[in-house]
């Protein structure tokens, strides 16, 4: 069985989280799904109604001998805003925060760290929660790969395609 190890994150729509991390070597599979509410079984539209106290978060499998948790959380923080309160750009509502749900004793004090470092190098306040994992509801099978699947969708097009490519440059 090959080492893998989990991470769950949540930083606004899953289709953009989902479309930068898929690209990192190292990383085995990425699925998006909601985490960090009260009910069971959630469904889209339900999530999207900001009534369950789920967010959206994508699901994360990774080789650590490839890519560590910390490059993973690198990553993760240059996919969207942590500064801002329960919304990325156009998606407001707490199912869009910024949220870390650790699988780990370690996994919660590598995230507390990389929040913290961050922190120093922004202007803004992190607002990013972290929390343990409870329960992970994997979403509807038309979200999984997305972008993937859609890359000329409006969405896709316009906040997904800008992202990869600013993202692409500043490595």
């Amino acid at each position: 069985m090959e080492n893998v190890e989990n991470a769950t994150l949540g930083g606004g729509c899953f289709w953009c989280v989902e479309a930068v991390l898929e690209r990192l070597e190292g990383v085995r599979s990425v699925v998006s799904g909601y985490a960090g509410g009260a009910s069971e079984n959630p469904t889209y539209e339900e999530v999207c109604s900001g009534t369950t106290g789920h967010a959206e978060v994508v699901q994360v499998t990774f080789d650590p001998g490839i890519i560590s948790y910390e490059k993973l959380l690198d990553a993760f923080w240059q996919a969207h805003d942590p500064t801002t309160l329960n919304r990325q750009g156009a998606d407001v509502g707490t199912q869009y925060r910024s949220v870390i749900f650790t699988h780990s004793e370690a996994q919660r004090e590598a995230a507390e760290r990389s929040r913290n470092e961050l922190a120093t190098r922004l202007d803004r306040p992190v607002v990013t929660e972290i929390a343990p994992l409870e329960r992970f509801y994997e979403a509807e099978e038309y979200h999984q790969d997305y972008f993937r699947k859609n890359p000329n969708a409006s969405y896709c097009v316009f906040v997904i395609q800008p992202k990869l490519r600013k993202l692409e440059k500043s490595r």
